[in-house]
């Protein structure tokens, strides 16, 4: 058996703990710490800003469930997804989205990555640098991803590294995305939500009962529409106490990035992406909506970097060309940055090795 030679200084990393009865590797330096459900889709569970004692990812009302002694009462392939859903980060590969059946095969929600057992290594481990690499095969198609996540002393900025390869010797299509739920106590109407620009565009067609957005909508960035034709800032968050269920759309963004800054707490949690790859920024708003699964129990959005739009599934993104196309044998590799700052003023840019502008 091997036994990591352990420092309580510097960076650190682990993959010897267990939550849930899951397997879990826990990066951190002075800055942050950062939990990753190796046994449950390699999810980010925590991302916490060490000095201030945040945690920006939201968690579902249930949290982490263990998918091996977890019984559920049905087989739909939207129930089974969320009932094992318990917020934080995951990725999404090859299906983004509701279920759909592409190629003869069926997809669920968000499939099909992110509710496995990952394989996991520790790749590097210093006082000065840690990383490790997370991989899976999927099981329905032929695709191989791995992303490794790099922690730097003296840094609050999260460096993933992404592989993705077709294995197959056929053509495959792909949604490739990153659901990125920030959440409470972080997240409240104190918040801002800063972007380079682009444009909204609001779900094509009624989202939920409790929509405030009119579908179909197409405007520029911060500017959404409710039901009555009256402009919303959509960089500003609604109350506590309100009932939307919302999903909308930013894309022609000049620069790959966002950030939410909440300002009386003076701390803010952004991420910086290759646009060229993730085309389409998916807004999810879930501000005390109502029915399943919900209940009127979450506030949270989700600022989730897609290859592909909309919500509804690969057949769609198939249908309307945003899909991603990956030859027999072809490999995509990306980069993206997560990043903690201090300060209430707002964002200017986040620039791709994550260093964040305030607008002075």
């Amino acid at each position: 058996m091997h036994y990591q030679n352990e420092r309580n200084f510097g960076c650190r990393v682990s993959d010897a703990w267990t939550y849930r009865g899951l397997k879990t590797a826990v990066l951190e330096n002075e800055w942050l710490r950062i939990v990753i459900l190796i046994d449950k889709g390699a999810d980010i569970y925590q991302f916490v800003h060490k000095p201030s004692d945040v945690d920006f990812l939201w968690r579902s009302p249930w949290g982490v469930r263990d998918p091996s002694k977890f019984v559920q009462t049905s087989g739909g392939a939207t129930e089974m997804w969320l009932d094992q859903y318990e917020g934080g980060w995951q990725t999404v590969l090859p299906g983004g989205g509701f279920p759909s059946t592409h190629g003869g095969v069926e997809l669920g929600l968000h499939a099909e990555v992110n509710t496995v057992p990952w394989d996991a290594v520790i790749v590097e481990d210093t006082p000065e640098r840690v990383s490790i690499r997370c991989s899976v095969r999927t099981a329905r198609t032929p695709f191989y991803y791995e992303k490794t996540h790099t922690l730097i002393a003296g840094s609050s900025v999260l460096h993933t590294d992404e592989t993705l390869v077709n294995e197959g010797r056929e053509t495959q299509h792909a949604i490739w995305g990153q659901h990125i739920a920030i959440g409470e106590p972080f997240l409240n109407s104190d918040c801002v939500i800063d972007l380079p620009g682009g444009t909204l565009l609001s779900h094509p067609v009624e989202f939920h009962p409790d929509n405030r957005l009119k579908p179909g909508v197409t405007g520029e960035w911060p500017w959404g529409e409710d039901l009555n034709g009256n402009p919303i800032d959509m960089s500003r968050l609604p109350p506590r106490d309100s009932h939307i269920y919302d999903m909308s759309y930013v894309t022609d963004m000049p620069e790959g990035w966002y950030a939410v800054t909440n300002q009386k707490l003076g701390v803010g949690f952004g991420v910086s992406f290759p646009k060229d790859l993730y085309k389409y920024l998916w807004y999810w708003q879930s501000f005390g909506g109502s029915g399943y699964p919900w209940y009127g129990r979450t506030y949270n959005v989700g600022l989730e970097p897609f290859t592909s739009w909309d919500n509804m599934g690969l057949v769609q993104a198939v249908e309307n060309g945003t899909a991603l196309t990956l030859e027999a044998g072809q490999r995509i590799t990306a980069s993206h940055k997560a990043v903690a700052y201090t300060g209430s003023e707002r964002v200017q840019r986040i620039a791709p090795d994550g260093e964040v502008s305030r607008v002075s």
